[in-house]
């Protein structure tokens, strides 16, 4: 395992790989992507072992064992790799750059400010059809406003489970516990629903998801309430009375606390009622200010986005420094 101030230099340097060139297409072209490596596992294991003649509770201990082995394929490869590297520059550089590929701040982005793009320049079919590609809900029942919201939302959410959550899961465990956070994360989304198929056999990976993604969901609301008081217009204060007001009250138990800081911190009104694959969902609304969101609202949302991924490198820098200045 490699010293903690290697670990944050590795992190560091995965941040920075991130925000300059994200993930190439080219590369995502030619070998696919860890995530959908990890995918193809999962799938082979759903079609495995959750068979529809079994009982339900033999179903979730299949969903069980498959979640094991989800986590422990990757984890024990990544593992195996990282022991064969080198302790010096030559092995921190090379975890970085595999840290790189989990980390979604630069993808993350650029799919939501494409929303408000679509949305000034091609209006609302546009802005439905770039909304499309990071929601689950249906497209055609957003209005503007609706549309705007929804970015919003999954910028929010998002910024925790795909940078936020990554990031602290390899401060604490490497990159190992980084894979093994993936992995969970990807089971949840492609298993994880209050679905026939998937109830029983995806449920542990629900409840997990739910449990790793905890803290981050709760570090990303205090990162969005610290970042408001750096962001002309946002209100920190704003942002720590719905967090603390509306988080609870969301379905997920981890969403509500990085979409309520952001609400509070625009003063804007976030989640309601919401359509997914025709169904509506009631849920409780985040924050209580302006309902109508728009184009700009998506803007200022990734500015306050961008000055917490800020703060966030800054501690993760200063961290290293300090670690760096004890071993030595």
């Amino acid at each position: 395992m490699i010293a903690l101030d290697a670990t944050l230099l590795a992190l560091t340097f995965a941040l920075a790989i991130d925000a300059a060139v994200g993930y190439p297409d080219a590369v995502f072209r030619r070998i696919g992507h860890p995530v959908t490596w990890i995918g193809a596992l999962i799938s082979w294991l759903d079609a495995t072992l959750n068979r529809p003649d079994m009982s339900f509770t033999a179903r979730r201990a299949a969903g069980v064992v498959a979640l094991i082995v989800i986590i422990a394929v990757p984890v024990l490869i990544v593992a195996a790799v990282t022991s064969a590297l080198p302790s010096d520059v030559v092995g921190i550089i090379a975890v970085g750059i595999m840290a790189s590929t989990l980390i979604a701040a630069r993808s993350l982005f650029d799919h939501v400010r494409d929303c408000a793009d679509a949305l000034e320049n091609h209006g609302l079919d546009g802005g439905r059809a770039a909304v499309a590609k990071i929601v689950g809900r249906d497209p055609l029942a957003l209005d503007e406003h609706g549309v705007s919201r929804a970015a919003i939302e999954s910028l929010a959410e998002n910024a925790s489970d795909g940078v936020v959550a990554p990031v602290l899961w390899f401060a604490l465990l490497g990159l190992p516990g980084l894979v093994a956070y993936k992995a969970i994360n990807t089971a949840d989304s492609m298993i994880g629903h209050r679905s026939p198929k998937h109830e029983a056999f995806g449920w542990a990976a629900a409840r997990l998801d739910d449990l790793v993604n905890l803290p981050a969901s709760r570090l990303t609301g205090a990162l969005f309430t610290l970042a408001a008081k750096f962001m002309p217009g946002a209100s920190p204060r704003q942002a720590l009375r719905a967090m603390r007001r509306d988080a609870s009250r969301h379905r997920s138990p981890n969403a509500g606390w990085p979409e309520s800081a952001m609400a509070g911190a625009l003063s804007l009104q976030l989640a309601g009622p919401r359509k997914y694959s025709g169904v509506m969902v009631d849920d409780a609304t985040m924050g209580d200010g302006n309902r109508d969101a728009t184009a700009i609202d998506i803007r200022r949302a990734l500015r306050l986005a961008g000055i917490a991924w800020c703060i966030m490198v800054a501690a993760i820098v200063l961290a290293a420094a300090i670690a760096f200045s004890v071993r030595s």
